[in-house]
């Protein structure tokens, strides 16, 4: 009988170890006055296309053991922050099939604000308090600008319960010549940050989809992400 319970509380703590999130993911998407509407659609449907691609869904459902829990959200001014998607799990295909919905049906909040790039951060940090209780935590924030509204990402890091968190970026070329270099130097941070490469709105997709499979896959692949800039001598 010892034996016996021994075993049978042996595979319990196995199915709750291979039912436990492996993955907590907050995508915060750039909705500043520099996004047109016709750019805002192309980050809408292009992130609702790229959770949806199929190599997304396999590494979502069929990669690591453990669940990955998802949620999304709206940034631009200071204060002008809007949940997407709270956390949701995604456990099956139907659970993914619900938040390609939803992510596809958005509603921008705002266009006529600034980029307060810190205030984004804090927003997420706040975001991820809420986050259920997963061996990684990772924040992806988009944007095609550098911070010109408020405090910046250093000032957040300082002051945001952000430690223990990686922050990847998905920068969007084409509106500012500093913002590849100002995310590499500024906002990525934390274990395996990497910033993926967006040649534009209409590149936005492709590059969502290369960014979400390698995180959820937790693929270090340094010769990938763009090299930092190096002033000249």
């Amino acid at each position: 009988m010892v034996r016996l319970a021994a075993l049978f509380l042996a595979l319990v703590t196995t199915g709750q170890a291979t039912a436990a999130c492996r993955l907590a993911l907050v995508l915060a998407l750039d909705v500043s006055s520099s996004v047109d509407p016709g750019e805002y659609d192309l980050q809408r449907i292009g992130l609702a296309s790229a959770l949806d691609a199929p190599e997304v869904r396999h590494a979502i459902l069929r990669g690591a053991p453990g669940d990955v829990a998802l949620s999304v959200y709206e940034w631009s001014g200071r204060f002008q922050q809007k949940v997407h998607l709270d956390w949701t799990m995604l456990r099956i295909d139907a659970d993914i099939t619900g938040a390609v919905a939803v992510l596809a049906a958005m509603t921008r909040r705002t266009s006529d604000y600034p980029t307060a790039l810190g205030s984004g951060l804090g927003y997420g940090a706040q975001v991820m308090a809420r986050a259920p209780d997963c061996d990684r935590r990772v924040i992806d924030i988009s944007g095609d600008g550098i911070n010109n509204d408020g405090f910046g990402p250093d000032l957040a890091y300082r002051h945001f319960p952000l430690d223990g968190i990686t922050v990847n970026g998905l920068v969007i070329l084409g509106h500012d010549i500093e913002v590849l270099d100002y995310y590499q130097r500024q906002v990525v941070r934390g274990p395996r940050a990497f910033t993926e490469v967006a040649q534009g709105f209409e590149d936005f997709q492709s590059a969502m989809a290369r960014k979400l499979y390698r995180e959820i896959n937790d693929i270090v692949l340094g010769a990938l992400s763009p090299a930092p800039h190096i002033p000249p001598q």
